[in-house]
């Protein structure tokens, strides 16, 4: 069984435990504003290759990273389109992953091709647990398909036993996943459709900032 801090009773003692264990190469579970996300940092290979045993998937398929300030894209990313910019600045921090162009020096097995997945959580604990430690390498807290946990029993249920260190935020109030959208290019693609509807992010791509 891994510990089980209550985020409720002490953020700041959560805060230590996870910057802690995190910057050992462990895996965390914590509260977003959608689901509970499974983490590590986005450079540490071996915790990576964790994620991916706990899911338990292959690695084709991308973990996303969640950073805790628009500074921090540019640790990730060589740099954003207009468009993918215009839709940061209206839904982050907020429940929009963009998939941006991955800087060529990072190794870590985040994704198979020059493709990344970035959002900035509208979570002050996540915020601030990655502008300390830096990027989070991040998946759904789940066994590959099986559904996304917003309570910490489902998280107990079906990863419990691989993780090193859960955030008790109690229910997650969000309990949709992010909106995927394919940023790389001016001409933007969904690719899931989640807490925000497409509609909307077609509509604020046509507002002049």
């Amino acid at each position: 069984m891994p510990e089980i801090i209550d985020l409720r009773k002490s953020f700041e003692k959560a805060l230590e435990k996870s910057v802690s264990i995190l910057n050992k190469g462990g895996l965390i579970v914590f509260p977003t504003d959608t689901v509970y996300g499974l983490a590590a940092k986005f450079d540490e290979d071996d915790a990576i290759e964790r994620i991916y045993k706990v899911k338990g998937r292959d690695q084709t398929k991308a973990l996303a990273v969640l950073i805790g300030n628009a500074d921090q894209i540019n640790i990730i990313s060589p740099g954003i389109s207009e468009s993918a910019m215009k839709l940061t600045r209206v839904f982050w921090p907020g429940a929009l992953t963009i998939i941006v162009k991955k800087r060529e020096d990072i190794k870590t097995p985040l994704s198979m091709d020059n493709s990344i997945g970035i959002r900035i959580p509208d979570d002050p604990f996540v915020r601030q647990l990655s502008e300390l430690v830096g990027p989070l390498a991040t998946t759904s807290a789940n066994r590959s398909g099986y559904p996304s946990t917003t309570k910490i029993d489902e998280v107990l249920e079906q990863i419990g036993d691989w993780v090193d260190l859960i955030v008790d935020g109690g229910e997650c109030e969000g309990g949709i996943p992010s909106t995927v959208v394919d940023c790389r290019f001016e001409e933007i693609k969904i690719l899931r459709e989640g807490a925000i509807p497409k509609e909307e992010i077609f509509n604020k791509l046509t507002i002049d900032f």
